[in-house]
């Protein structure tokens, strides 16, 4: 096999490559996919929560609190608000349903209004960040977990509802962590208050129900049986001390043993690693015997193009197995059908905060058994299926239970704004479910205080007036305190299309197997002023050519979430206009945009030192430029940048240059201590 010198030739694919040892005790279960039937109706009717619809309504009447645990499939998101809401349940407000993700419930939103045979945003609606598609007429709505939250900052009641229902709860989102807070709250100052009672349901696939069930005061369990598909689990005789090799052959060993007709779904970490097997598959495929079928190898991650994304789902041509390589994204988010068997190689890249260095690790770590089992459950939505993981049983006994809440490892500074926001006094004793360490919630609120957002008053710490407009922008603290300060510097236009930019998933395609071509066409755009600069200079090239797709394609540009890029923009602006900002431009002075930047993320600044390196200036910490900014071979004395990450080394990503006087301004006892002396 030419080119290929890592990885042997495919005639060493046999069977016995990989051996496997099927535990029959450890077998998962899972759901059908959609049933084949040709009315709405009927599909309603076939789900395995109908079954048990009256039993769960009667329950559900009575109950002020209930946990609901139905598997994946099961219909539980779809059909039970609608069975609130034909049995009249909840009916003198509105039920919400959130999700951890907007793409969900946009989808859930669309599929409940077609059974309810009714337009998106009448009877059934969505909210999610920069888009709301309900009205006066709306009862059931489909909103993320971070929209009912930022509802509750002008209702800390939540007064338009009668039943919150919290699907996906395994997933332990910051914004979920929290709103598990906030509607608990609600719901025992509505009891004291008199007013209409608060029903709380929270669902998921999988969660520990014991701590779950305490923290709602001793709620109820109900769990939800249906009809089962069972999955054969397969663990490796030996620990694997290279997954993506073991994965690679897994790959084979199946496909030269299964029906064409049987998919393959193989989670993998990130990007980068998938790009690299896909190639090394379709190559391998190529030189395999006729007599093998053949393949066709898709890629599923977050920054794939939207087309490209869809792709997973359209079926492989007759004769021809479909193989997907995908990152968690196809856990619980994501459900493919037609795939008989999953390739588990136990990892998953997952970011950690870590208050003491300021530092925001990305490290590929193990799953939780939990998340192990959800990846499992991926191969039998139809029929019985097949996990193959790439580790031993032994191994999987020491993976932790559940997955670590995001709330115990990320910055919580944007978390203690919206609680103070949402006039919580004692924010540091806060009832969280899963408490963060106190060391995290100190750094956050001296995070907010060096912004100017929080100050201290005798024992509580309370909002500024910087920190009360803060808040009504749904961002990371230092990206709304920069717009906020945009009008000093006549930039506000390009600010609002700055910070867009850098709150939606990347604009950018980075396809690795093209990447001398990539660099082509962007050095067009680069902007030897930083990383900021070049994708303002993208995002108005974009503008020029009214978001042209053709133009995107060629320029490797992301049409759809630059498209978010201007829903987001919009929004933005009118709450700058509801606040009374000054909005202009200042044009081709770029120079004011880069201080704007110094001003407002002048905690992530950097100072290159005499032996070529860099600090951090907030926490001494050695620092890299990133391969992939516009910086990376130059030296600037001072950058500010977006995010540090840590993979091989320390990296900072999405530069900008600055100078030392504008940091000093910022912030100049705080800067008065970090400069270089020969600089301050």
């Amino acid at each position: 096999m030419p080119n290929e010198p890592d990885h042997p030739p495919a005639k060493k694919f046999k069977p016995a490559s990989v051996l496997f040892r099927l535990d029959k005790q450890k077998a998962g279960m899972l759901l059908p996919g959609k049933p084949k039937t040709t009315t709405i109706d009927d599909q309603r009717r076939q789900l395995p929560i109908y079954q048990a619809r009256n039993q769960l309504l009667h329950h559900l009447r009575q109950l002020h609190n209930a946990i609901l645990i139905g598997e994946t499939g099961s219909g539980k998101t779809t059909q039970i608000p609608q069975y609130l809401y034909e049995a009249g349940i909840g009916r003198q407000g509105l039920v919400a349903v959130t999700q951890p993700r907007r793409v969900a419930a946009i989808s859930l939103a669309g599929r409940v209004a077609e059974e309810k045979r009714t337009h998106l945003g009448k009877l059934v609606g969505y909210s999610v960040r920069f888009e709301d598609v309900t009205s006066s007429e709306t009862k059931l709505k489909f909103m993320t977990d971070g929209m009912l939250l930022r509802e509750a900052i002008s209702d800390p009641l939540l007064l338009h509802y009668t039943v919150v229902i919290l699907d996906e709860a395994h997933e332990r989102t910051v914004h979920t962590d929290v709103l598990f807070g906030v509607v608990k709250t609600a719901q025992r100052r509505r009891k004291e208050l008199n007013k209409i009672p608060l029903k709380v349901i929270v669902m998921s696939a999988t969660m520990d129900v014991d701590l779950f069930s305490e923290y709602f005061n001793r709620s109820p369990v109900l769990y939800l049986e249906g009809r089962q598909h069972p999955i054969q689990i397969y663990y490796t005789k030996r620990p694997q001390s290279d997954y993506l090799q073991a994965a690679l052959v897994s790959v084979f060993q199946i496909h030269q043993e299964a029906p064409p007709s049987h998919d393959i779904l193989v989670f993998m970490t990130g990007q980068e690693e998938i790009e690299a097997l896909a190639r090394t598959c379709r190559d391998i495929a190529k030189h395999l015997p006729d007599n093998c079928g053949s393949m066709l190898v898709v890629p599923l991650y977050a920054s794939l193009p939207p087309t490209q994304q869809l792709r997973v789902f359209r079926d492989a041509p007759k004769g021809c197995r479909k193989v997907i390589l995908s990152t968690n994204i196809a856990e619980t988010s994501v459900t493919i059908s037609g795939v008989k068997y999953v390739i588990d190689t136990g990892m998953v890249k997952a970011k950690r905060f870590n208050p003491d260095s300021g530092l925001e690790v990305l490290a590929v770590q193990q799953v939780s058994k939990a998340q192990a089992w959800q990846r499992a459950g991926r191969s039998g939505r139809k029929e019985s299926g097949f996990c193959y993981r790439l580790y031993t049983e032994q191994e999987f006994d020491k993976f932790i239970p559940m997955t670590v809440p995001e709330i115990q490892r990320c910055n919580l500074a944007s978390v203690m704004l919206q609680l103070m926001a949402l006039g919580i006094q004692d924010v540091m004793n806060f009832d969280f479910m899963s408490k963060p360490s106190a060391e995290a919630l100190r750094s956050a609120v001296e995070h907010l205080e060096l912004l100017g957002a929080v100050e201290r008053n005798h024992e509580h710490v309370v909002l500024t007036g910087l920190g009360k407009k803060m808040s009504r922008f749904p961002l990371e603290p230092r990206y709304a305190k920069t717009i906020l300060l945009s009008s000093n510097y006549s930039c506000s236009e390009e600010m609002l299309s700055m910070v867009s930019l850098l709150s939606v998933d990347t604009v950018l395609y980075n396809p690795p197997a093209r990447r001398e071509e990539v660099l082509a066409i962007r050095k067009k755009f680069m902007s030897s002023e930083g990383d900021h600069m070049t994708l303002l200079n993208i995002y108005r090239a974009f503008q020029k050519v009214n978001g042209n797709k053709e133009w995107c394609r060629e320029n490797f540009v992301n049409s759809r979430n630059m498209s978010l890029v201007k829903e987001v923009r919009a929004q933005l602006r009118e709450i700058c206009l509801k606040l009374n900002l000054k909005l202009e431009s200042c044009g081709a002075d770029t120079g004011k945009i880069r201080q704007c930047i110094a001003h407002g993320m002048f905690i992530n600044a950097a100072e290159l030192q005499p032996d070529g390196s860099y600090l951090a200036l907030d926490t001494r910490q050695p620092v890299a430029i990133h391969p992939s900014s516009v910086l990376f071979q130059a030296k600037p004395a001072y950058v500010v940048f977006n995010e540090l990450l840590h993979t091989s080394r320390c990296y900072m990503r999405d530069l900008c240059l600055v100078d030392a006087d504008w940091l000093l301004h910022a912030a100049p006892q705080y800067f008065g201590r970090k400069l270089h002396p020969s600089k301050s």
